[in-house]
């Protein structure tokens, strides 16, 4: 056997797949379903996948590798599918551009080909176009396929076609019909005026954390409502960015992470208030009396709490809310909730009855479309019909609160946030499992802040199985987080182009890339919040594909810029503020940073090495932190924003950072509500699952004292920092 230490070596275990790079004919068939077998890491070296990471995924994606024989099957397969539909089954393309799609029909056959337009009333659309074509398939472009002679004729789309989603359709002689999606979509996404004409800025929320005194131990859609509305008419807020809020499992025990849901198609109703129900209003005295009862539960429970317990919480709540849920409801009410459930059909019917399958602890346990589970439904609609009801007034509530904040003046409103993925046991795991690579974890390869690269848990969409069912899964999801907001910030966006991808039982540097197609997963982006009237910011940070900032901000796009991070091209000195980009969301610290007080303080550093997380002794920790303060400090000093006297006085620190936040020419700036009022404790602590209490942190001063919405106007650190965002 040849030494693969050299390159003759290296070369014939290429091609016969020895050693621990793929085979010429592996990376052949990984590079047709876009899985990488080579990529820059974080330090600017070329890293080549072992062959093992690139066989796991193909097996992820239903592909055999097992031998030279599969692998050589596999290629044929591949080059053979899209010639087996007579229509490509999804088509997305910018509006105004020529367009021409393949139609693939036997030898001979003739054919008529028309679109049906969309009849969204959001797009003006309706209709059909029958001046596409007329043909008769010829062998210009020829194949057999299973027995069949097939010829591919590309026909042109019309470039006046509207902006939605229509539907590719074809009849041929022979009895063949096929059709597919031909989704329209802007070329870019247009600012609103307000961000036309100058920078806005708005607090970022935990919005579990941001309880009121009247809340049931975590804060709620009434409590967003006020603060946004008290932080728009006070001081000018525009915007108010909260954590995601996607649907979690209706049982204990919870998982604490917004960013690991069970579904990103409907919303948690952990942040329902009961009484703000309209059968609240109109139960009778018995029924008021057993919410108001465990209503004073909840808050005693968790008056002053040092951690949220939604273990304890939740349950209180969700017994106030079957009792109202039994309150009868007036033809009008009950006319919208039809409305409601007929418009969230298939997708609330199946989220609904796993919630149902998870109360009686059978989630996991009954296959999803399986005879058992139709029983189960059957047997138990109405546990089913009070989770599609939960989601109506969550619904509601939250169009509430977007109402009052922009009542107070808000020109975007609520600013929802998009998880990266799912819980590998939740709903869409369930009934959308064909679309889900479930033998993988999403996560991030090495980089500078976490060098043995992240794990998320969530298994990823299948890229080929997104584009065979039209992206309809994507849609739905994109409408459903779009609603009641003013703006999606896309946490990890790079995910619309790439995403790592770890296969089980490795490792998160032992993944790797796998491609998504960047033109449709943008475009539809685009389209939807065009739809929304909504903004978009795309979380960029970490291993950015070289071009990828550009290509999203040359389509509307706002990046996220946070100040500690944004460098100079050498990688070290910080980047002056004029120098930030305008179409980005620029904030000062992130929810998996410390607040600024305490990264300045360099506590999060000690916090690390208390848990064992730190990969370097704890006092060369401590001396790069110090370097970067001091590095900051200079820059504030230097730029005017800073008095020098005041190096050392944490809170004129972050006052400084504030000016500089508003020196940036950035259209979204973002400020820290644990900031405003001078936490210190973060939110959540990268790398750690029970070692710290990630995302049960209620909101509270520097003292520890809790700190309730109606309070936040008047906290000392408030003003100081207000007075800045004033003077911007």
């Amino acid at each position: 056997m040849s030494d693969i230490s050299t390159p003759r070596g290296r070369f014939l275990a290429a091609m016969n797949g020895t050693g621990d790079e793929p085979s010429l004919e592996l990376a052949q068939l990984a590079s047709k379903y876009g899985v990488t077998t080579e990529y820059t890491n974080w330090k600017g070296q070329l890293t080549r996948v072992p062959a093992k990471t690139v066989k796991a995924v193909l097996g992820a994606l239903g592909v055999k590798t097992g031998s030279r024989a599969e692998i050589a099957a596999e290629l044929r397969a591949f080059d053979d599918k899209s010639w087996r539909r007579a229509a490509p089954a999804s088509v997305v393309v910018r509006q105004g551009a020529a367009v021409w799609a393949p139609i693939t029909l036997p030898l001979g056959a003739e054919a008529e080909v028309w679109i049906d337009l969309d009849e969204d009333p959001a797009f003006e659309g309706g209709g059909r176009r029958v001046d596409v074509a007329a043909f008769t398939a010829d062998d210009a472009d020829r194949r057999d396929v299973d027995g069949r002679a097939l010829a591919r004729r590309h026909v042109e789309l019309p470039g006046d076609l509207p902006l939605g989603w229509h539907r590719l359709r074809v009849r041929a002689s022979g009895g063949v019909f096929a059709e597919g999606v031909l989704a329209v979509c802007p070329d870019r996404l247009e600012l609103p005026e307000a961000l036309r004409a100058h920078s806005v800025w708005g607090p970022m929320v935990q919005l579990y954390s941001a309880r009121s005194r009247q809340s049931w131990g975590t804060g709620d859609f009434v409590d967003l409502g006020t603060l946004g509305h008290a932080l728009a008419k006070a001081e000018g807020a525009d915007f108010v960015l909260i954590n995601p809020i996607h649907a979690a499992e209706p049982v204990p025990p919870y998982t604490p992470s917004p960013y690991l849901p069970a579904t990103r198609d409907f919303t948690n109703p952990f942040y329902i208030r009961p009484e703000a129900i309209d059968e609240y209003a109109t139960a009778e005295e018995e029924a008021r009396s057993q919410v108001d009862s465990l209503a004073a539960r909840a808050r005693i429970d968790n008056a002053d709490a040092t951690m949220l317990d939604r273990d304890r919480s939740w349950p209180l709540k969700r017994a106030a809310l079957e009792v109202l849920y039994n309150v009868p409801r007036s033809p009008a009410r009950e006319a919208d909730l039809d409305r409601f459930r007929a418009e969230r059909q298939p997708a609330i019917g199946d989220f609904a009855l796993w919630s149902a399958l998870s109360d009686h602890g059978l989630a996991g346990t009954i296959e999803y479309g399986s005879p058992e589970a139709a029983k189960f439904a059957a047997d138990n609609a109405a546990l089913i019909e009070f989770h599609v009801w939960l989601q109506w007034i969550a619904e509601q509530q939250l169009a509430a609160a977007q109402a009052l904040c922009k009542e107070g003046g808000m020109s975007l409103g609520i600013v929802k946030d998009l998880a990266v993925g799912v819980h590998p046991e939740g709903a869409d795991a369930w009934s959308r499992k064909s679309l889900l690579a479930t033998e993988i974890q999403v996560g991030a390869p090495p980089d500078y802040f976490n060098q043995m690269g992240q794990g998320w848990s969530e298994p990823p969409w299948r890229p080929d199985a997104l584009e065979a069912t039209g992206y309809a899964a994507y849609r739905s999801m994109l409408r459903a987080v779009l609603a009641h907001a003013g703006a999606l910030r896309i946490d990890h966006i790079l995910g619309l182009t790439r995403l790592w991808w770890i296969p089980e039982g490795q490792g998160p540097s032992e993944g790797t890339y796998v491609a998504y197609d960047r033109e449709a997963m943008v475009s539809i982006l685009i389209l939807e919040a065009t739809r929304a009237g909504a903004v978009v910011v795309g979380e960029d940070l970490g291993v950015v594909p070289p071009g990828l900032r550009e290509y999203l901000g040359g389509r509307g796009l706002l990046g996220n810029s946070i100040v500690w991070f944004e460098k100079e091209s050498d990688g070290y000195h910080l980047l002056p503020p004029e120098r930030y980009r305008r179409l980005a969301m620029t904030t000062i610290t992130t929810h998996d940073l410390p607040p600024t007080s305490a990264y300045l303080a360099g506590e999060h550093i000690v916090e690390r090495d208390r848990l064992g997380l730190l990969d370097t002794p704890l006092e060369e920790a401590r001396a790069v932190a110090a370097a970067e303060r001091a590095q900051m400090v200079d820059l504030l000093v230097e730029r005017g924003l800073l008095d020098p006297a005041q190096r050392a006085d944490g809170l004129a620190i972050v006052k400084a950072l504030h000016r500089f936040l508003l020196a940036t020419p950035s259209v979204m700036l973002g400020v820290s509500l644990a900031d405003l009022v001078g936490e210190r404790r973060t939110q959540n602590l990268p790398g750690t699952d029970r070692e710290y209490p990630n995302w049960s942190v209620p909101l509270a001063d520097a003292a520890g004292n809790t700190v309730y919405v109606e309070d936040v106007l008047d906290s000392p650190v408030f003003q100081a920092i207000a007075e800045v965002l004033r003077g911007g």
